[in-house]
């Protein structure tokens, strides 16, 4: 029962994780190279894409902008950028376009880099051909800059607080409601089992006698 236990809550809290690093936003420092616009074949990966719109809404496939950057450690990254609109996760992001224009205009090589700030949500994966999405691009001094991530800050504390008081709440409950029964059970249990143990005890006292021994 114990390793069931330990089981249940590790998938419980791998779930939790993976639900909040792909929700929270995230920041890279990234010199913007290219931005295009590519027709996409969806499968089940289209979970990993924002949703069609409605003219778009029962095809196959569609175009979507892109943006090509390079981090700060030299590795490649390429985002999407789509509108989350009133979906889920809430960005309310509808300014795909004016993004995209601003990533045309930070487009710079390595003799004269500049480096961006880019806020995005989502995982990056190869074999999947899955891309994170881009919400905001802001200039930041050099490839060495840091982005306090305050959103995140304030949103997992506030995540905690409310597990905590919600945890309260059951302990609360659980003393004043459920563990009075418990004990009551208990306490009902051990008296039965007290009286069973006496009529047995009687029983067998009868069966000596019997037998021809006296009763204890």
């Amino acid at each position: 029962m114990r390793y069931i236990k330990w089981t249940f809550w590790t998938i419980v809290l791998t779930l939790l994780f993976g639900f909040l690093h792909y929700t929270l936003p995230q920041h890279d420092i990234v010199r913007v190279v290219n931005t295009y616009e590519e027709r996409q074949d969806f499968d089940w990966t289209g979970i990993f894409w924002s949703n069609p719109d409605d003219q778009a809404a029962g095809l196959s496939n569609r175009d979507v902008l892109f943006i090509q950057t390079i981090r700060a450690n030299g590795k490649p990254m390429v985002y999407r950028n789509e509108d989350t609109g009133w979906r889920w996760p809430p960005y309310f992001k509808f300014d795909t376009a004016n993004l995209q224009t601003e990533a045309a205009d930070a487009i710079s090589d390595k003799a004269a880099p500049e480096w961006y700030s880019m806020t995005h949500y989502g995982w990056r994966n190869e074999l999947l051909s899955i891309f994170p999405n881009a919400v905001a691009l802001k200039p930041v001094s050099g490839p060495d800059a840091r982005i306090i991530p305050w959103a995140n800050i304030i949103i997992l504390t506030s995540f905690a607080i409310i597990l905590l008081m919600l945890w309260r709440m059951w302990a609360q409950f659980r003393e004043r409601s459920i563990d009075p029964v418990l004990e009551d059970m208990d306490e009902a249990s051990d008296a039965a089992r007290d009286r069973a143990r006496g009529l047995w005890g009687r029983f067998t006292g009868w069966m000596r006698t019997w037998r021809g021994k006296p009763r204890r």
